[in-house]
Order: C-alpha cells, then sequence, then structure tokens
C-alpha cells in the first residue's frame, strides 16, 4: 500500500526535534527503525500529517553505563544491542530476549526506544523494562522527566508519553551480582510476536534461599504485567522445583487474556503458568540453586 500524503522532517538536533512536537502535537510522529509505524502507516492505522524522522540525531544513540545502569539511547538497534559485549556481560536477561525479536532484519532497523514507546503488549522489550525497574527518559520544550517503566505503559499501545514529549534515553539498572535470569517465550514461529512469555530473576542469600525473585508476564494482557504478590511470597522461600510450580500457578491464576484465532484465554494462561515455572527454575539455576 502507498502511504497517506504527509510532511516529512529530518531535524539534526534533539531541540529541533522537540520544537516540531511543539509546534505539532498529536498531528506529529517519531519515527527511528519504522519497524511498528510503517507498516501501521500503510494499513491507514495511524495517519499523521508530520513525520519526523530522528535518525539524523547523532546524540539519541549508543549504549553506555552509568553507575550500576545501562543507558540506551532511544535510536539504540536491537541488533546493536543484541550484539554489545557490555549488554552480555551486564544485562544478561535483556541479551537473552533480544534474538526474539522478529527476525534479524527487523532488529537491525528496530530500535530500543521505538518498541518502548509504542507499547506492544505482546513485545519482549516493554517487559524487559518492566522487570529491571527501567527509567524511561523524555523530554519537550516544558523540560525533561524521567518515569519509572510501572508508570509508563498504561494499556495497549497506550504510555504517559505527552504529544510534545520524546523518548530520549531508557535506563535499565543491571541488578544484583550473582543473580539468575530466564526469558521464556511462546510463539507459533520464530520472529512471531509471542503467544505469552514471561521472564524471572532470581538472587539467592547466603543460605541459598531465595532473597528476590521478580516475574514478569507478557501477551497476557493489555501491557505487561509484573505478579507482584507472587514475588513476596517467594521472599524467603527455598529454591525448589515445588515452589516455582506453585507460585507459577498463583501467577497464572487471575489472569484474563484475550482469546483469539491462535489461542483461547484458558489456553494462554495455561501457557503462563508453564513458562513463569519454567523462568524461575532456570533463573534459581543460574543464581546456583541445586535444583
Amino acid at each position: 500500500m502507498k502511504l497517506p500524503l504527509l510532511e516529512y522532517h529530518a531535524p539534526q538536533t534533539v531541540e529541533g526535534v522537540l520544537d516540531l512536537l511543539d509546534e505539532h502535537g498529536d498531528e506529529a510522529k517519531v519515527i527511528a527503525g519504522g519497524q511498528s509505524l510503517m507498516p501501521m502507516m500503510a494499513m491507514r492505522l495511524a495517519r499523521p500529517a508530520q513525520l519526523i524522522d530522528i535518525n539524523g540525531v547523532s546524540t539519541l544513540g549508543g549504549i553506555d553505563e552509568q553507575g550500576g545502569v545501562l543507558a540506551f539511547g532511544a535510536t539504540t538497534r536491537e541488533r546493536e544491542a543484541e550484539r554489545s559485549r557490555l549488554v552480555a556481560e551486564r544485562l544478561p536477561v535483556l541479551a537473552e530476549a533480544l534474538p526474539f525479536i522478529g527476525h534479524v532484519s527487523i532488529r537491525n532497523r528496530g530500535t530500543i526506544g521505538g518498541s518502548i514507546a509504542h507499547a506492544d503488549a505482546s513485545a519482549e522489550l516493554p517487559a524487559i523494562a518492566l522487570i529491571t525497574d527501567a527509567q524511561i527518559v523524555v523530554r519537550s520544550r516544558r523540560g525533561e522527566r524521567t518515569i519509572a517503566a510501572d508508570d509508563f505503559f498504561v494499556s495497549h499501545y497506550t504510555t504517559t508519553l505527552s504529544d510534545d514529549e520524546c523518548l530520549v534515553e531508557v535506563r535499565m539498572p543491571t541488578g544484583p551480582s550473582g543473580a539468575g535470569w530466564s526469558f521464556q517465550e511462546v510463539a507459533r514461529r520464530p520472529g512471531d510476536f509471542a503467544l505469552v512469555g514471561a521472564i524471572a530473576m532470581v538472587a539467592l542469600d547466603e543460605d541459598a534461599a531465595i532473597d528476590r525473585a521478580r516475574i514478569c508476564l507478557f501477551g497476557v494482557s493489555d501491557r505487561p504485567v509484573r505478579a507482584a504478590e507472587v514475588e513476596a511470597a517467594l521472599a524467603g522461600a527455598t529454591a525448589s522445583l515445588d515452589a516455582f510450580d506453585a507460585a507459577a500457578s498463583d501467577a497464572a491464576e487471575y489472569l484474563e487474556p484475550a482469546s483469539d484465532m491462535h489461542g483461547s484465554s484458558a489456553y494462554r494462561r495455561h501457557l503462563a503458568r508453564v513458562t513463569v515455572r519454567r523462568a524461575l527454575t532456570r533463573a534459581a539455576q543460574r543464581a546456583g540453586a541445586p535444583l
């Protein structure tokens, strides 16, 4: 399909981007990789009158470590993060998730900031942002603000980003030393969006009991979901297959995922239990639990 008529802008500075957003408001869309926006425009699901291409803003790219936090510029390509030794060493849960995003050609263009701003509830990066307690940095002519991931995602394709704001950076804490991690996803085919996905991070104390657990599910609601009550119940428990099976059942019990042509709500709830159990078990093994 041909794209709708629009006015194209290619600013070279963040200030130029913010000026355009301030001028055009909800008539404008920011584009970087274009892996989500371009198909939506082609199908007339998005019809911006103004398209602001931020690829020419050199200060919006790159990966940097700042005091136990990895900072990703908004235009950092997913493939760059996937191949980064720094990401593999300091944020392995992200490194494990990145190859599940589409195909290599998509990751070559798709960006960290773009995926998070798009807020697809079945996508991998919003869930990673949530489980790592990421901070989302946005700017407008009114100033800069930093938004916790839990406050950033509202619902499917909806965030707290205002029309005049541009996401400029994503900051992900690297987590406690020695913590185990696991990313689990079930999809119809490699490269498809997840039917259901689960991420777990487990840290053990000196007695090999669970000091802290984190669990995030995606593809089961209109935004990624942290299983906060299950996390709290696991604290202090002995890492065991029985404990993780019970935790997985509790995490899936009250989920109400949508049914569609790819699977019923009950099927997705079953997948949630399976993926949470697998994720917790693998994360605990990586943390040193004798399972």
